[in-house]
């Protein structure tokens, strides 16, 4: 019965939501000021303000220009998607709808995820005046308020998309079910869009008030990180959430969505009269809330050094318990036997799939951790390199990122292999599920880390004892790995995701054609489509690096002139103006996010139009091929900058202060947007001109290739 399935995974969407708003009471129950005598409960208070209205009012100027851009876009699917085959029914109309209330999910998860994270971050920094096992706890449930929440919203949404719209196109019948399979993907696309400008737009704003506190402060002025009379230490901080939360929320979001779309696409032409199979992948993402939830009460912190090895105990253990987990609902819910494009397949096939997706991923996360870590020696020789000075640590740097993308590239490239001799395209689709099957957990480390860092900076801030400080720091080097970790998991779940959904939109095309799409690289449309494809992500690098650099230049100068005119920075009797930084990084962000927009969902259409539906093919084959390769070295590269700087600050190298330490910064500060604005972005880029591509491709089909006949 179907309805067994869609109750189970209404009832573990809403366990999520209910965990959700259980963590986040337990960490506004927290006073402000505990602990803290008047003067520094007042400075506080205004320090968290300063951060929570600074991020939200990004927010709300970001999701304004969102809403607008969505309903425009949303009148764009209305008019060019429809199916000929069935002219009584307008695909378009019900795929704009999908489109616009995955947007509205995606809206709600990134506001949760930072309204959590901006409450959370005074009140990590207040609880380590305690003991280091309170902060940490204070934190990691800031992060699992997004987590649960996220996919709670997640499973909920796509239930309900598929309910509600497999009610209006009742009268398609089984045969036409892979057009409910279409429509619904425009759920996926919606969530992706608000993604794309969420990770640039947040990497642009992020970076541009990163760049100018640290080139102004510490290497001009001298003074430490997060220091009050920094201009910029708001805009930082604020930097911190609206990138790694709400950015990395509706990335993930947007996998998670995109993902089971492509699988649900898929399995329409497999599964048509067995609904059960068909909701099997909504299911995998739902299952993963329990678990994740039992494997957070089963890992705690007593002391200073269980924080990182509990992050990581909590990666191990939700995987190893989904994989056990899984394969019960495996047996139950996808027939012992199935056919795809002619070859028979098992449901223990499938869950072979599974695991090679969670493995891959638990593996790329462990290796970017490895390239990415001040405890081993990649990041160490980045490091020691600072000793002959800025350019040697740049070379260094670029060496590591480009060699860390080998091994990362070979896990995923034999999960790819594995799941499509498993189960054909359906496989690798499940395997990308398989990938964010403890999509819960990822998201909690990832917003642990802003919280984790904001407490670091609102306690040099405040001028807090310094053992509160170096509890808090001890917190933020265990997030900065995991979060190098979750960078690196993104990556991996973008690539098995876009993948997958290209499979499924040859398959979507293939089906409305009637006849199989052949692609060859022997044909020139694809070879060349292939190699404006591979040129893509490097285009959308440089964009969202130069809009970092042009940001950034405004930040500088703002920076500059407040240290000049303003009296009485330096000796800290003037008062800085914050917001002045906060407005500058948020007029860049708006403005600079729209070109790549554009490139982005601009590229498969025109393609799309004027050369047909291989063209595209091609253009996604060549997007992701070069995209996956670029995001993980440039990821890795800016994470390895930033912790061999921090491992000079913790006395290696000469120190802090010294020149190897103002080599380090330098470096630190090129790889800041590799890592936070290009990088992640890239992810969405191949994601998010795969899943527009499915959703576009009646139009494809029906309109496309004007040029070729």
């Amino acid at each position: 019965m179907p309805g067994i399935t869609i109750t189970v995974t209404i009832v573990l969407s809403l366990l999520g939501l209910g965990i959700a708003y259980f963590y986040m009471k337990k960490v506004i129950s927290i006073p402000l000021d505990m602990g803290l005598d008047e003067k520094d409960g007042k400075r506080l208070r205004f320090i968290h303000g300063a951060i929570a209205d600074g991020a939200m009012a990004f927010l709300r100027q970001e999701y304004k220009f969102l809403t607008i851009f969505m309903v425009a876009f949303a009148a764009i699917i209305v008019i060019l998607i429809d199916d000929s085959h069935t002219p009584d029914i307008r695909e378009g109309f019900y795929t704009a709808l999908a489109f616009l209330f995955g947007g509205a999910i995606s809206i709600a998860s990134g506001y949760i995820g930072m309204k959590v994270a901006t409450q959370g971050n005074a009140r990590t920094t207040v609880s380590a005046k305690k003991d280091i096992a309170s902060a940490f706890d204070v934190a990691i449930n800031s992060g699992a308020v997004m987590g649960f929440a996220l996919v709670g919203l997640a499973t909920l949404g796509l239930v309900i998309i598929y309910v509600v719209m497999g009610f209006l196109l009742a009268d398609l019948g089984e045969e036409n079910n892979h057009i409910l399979m279409e429509v619904i993907a425009g759920f996926g696309l919606g969530g992706s869009t608000i993604a794309l400008f969420a990770r640039v737009g947040g990497g642009i704003f992020t970076k541009a008030a990163d760049v100018g506190a640290d080139l102004v402060g510490k290497v001009e002025k001298g003074i430490p990180e997060d220091d009050p009379r920094n201009p910029a230490v708001i805009a930082d901080n604020v930097g911190d959430n609206v990138g790694d939360v709400a950015g990395m929320g509706a990335d993930l979001f947007g996998s998670c969505a995109e993902s089971t779309c492509a699988a649900m696409v898929i399995s329409a032409v497999v599964f048509a009269g067995d609904p059960n199979a068909l909701l099997y992948p909504i299911l995998i993402s739902a299952v993963g809330i329990p678990i994740s939830l039992i494997t957070k009460l089963l890992v705690g912190v007593d002391s200073e050094e269980d924080v990182a090895p509990a992050l990581m105990k909590l990666l191990i253990i939700s995987s190893a318990l989904m994989a056990a987990v899984m394969f019960f609902f495996t047996t139950a819910l996808v027939p012992e036997f199935f056919e795809l494009n002619g070859e028979q397949y098992t449901n223990m096939g499938v869950y072979g799939c599974f695991i090679a997706g969670l493995v891959a991923g638990l593996a790329v996360g462990l290796l970017t951790g490895y390239y990415t870590s001040d405890k081993y020696k990649p990041v160490q020789e980045v490091a020691a390199s600072c000793e002959t000075g800025v350019a040697t640590n740049i070379i260094f740097g670029l060496s590591l990122g480009y060699k860390s993308t080998v091994l990362p590239y070979l896990c995923i490239a034999a999960s790819i292999f594995v799941s499509w001799y498993l189960a054909g395209m359906y496989g690798v689709a499940i395997a990308s599920l398989g990938m964010l099957g403890t999509l819960v957990i990822a998201l909690m480390i990832d917003a642990y880390g802003p919280v984790a860092d904001n407490a670091g900076g609102i306690a040099e801030m405040v001028g807090l004892e310094k053992e509160v400080r170096r509890r808090t720091d001890i917190l933020d080097s265990a997030g900065n790995t995991t979060a190098a970790i979750g960078k690196g998991f993104a990556i991996g779940a973008a690539i098995l995701t876009s993948l997958a959904l290209f499979a499924a939109f040859i398959t979507a095309a293939s089906t409305l054609t009637g006849e199989p799409i052949a692609m060859s690289l022997l044909d020139p449309l694809v070879f060349t489509s292939v190699f404006i494809g591979a040129v893509m992500p490097f285009l959308f690098s440089a964009m969202t690096m130069r809009s970092v650099g042009d940001a950034a230049f405004e930040m500088i100068e703002e920076v500059r002139r407040q240290f000049k005119e303003i009296p009485g920075i330096m000796e800290g009797t003037g008062e800085p103006d914050y917001a002045q930084c906060v407005a500058i990084s948020t007029r860049a962000a708006l403005k600079e996010m729209i070109a790549p927009g554009v490139l982005i969902m601009g590229t498969p259409l025109v393609t799309g139009f004027l050369f047909g539906v291989e063209a595209v093919a091609g253009v996604l084959a060549g997007a992701l091929v070069a995209g996956g390769v670029l995001a993980i070295a440039s990821s890795n590269s800016g994470g390895a900058w930033d912790n061999a700087k921090k491992y000079i600050e913790a006395g290696n190298h000469g120190g802090k202060g010294s020149e190897q330490h103002m080599a380090a910064v330098v470096g630190d500060t090129v790889g800041d947007p590799l890592k936070d604005t290009s990088g992640p972005s890239l992810n969405i880029l191949i994601k998010l001109s795969a899943i527009l591509s499915l959703v576009f491709a009646p139009f494809f089909v029906q309109w496309g290739g004007i040029l070729v006949g």
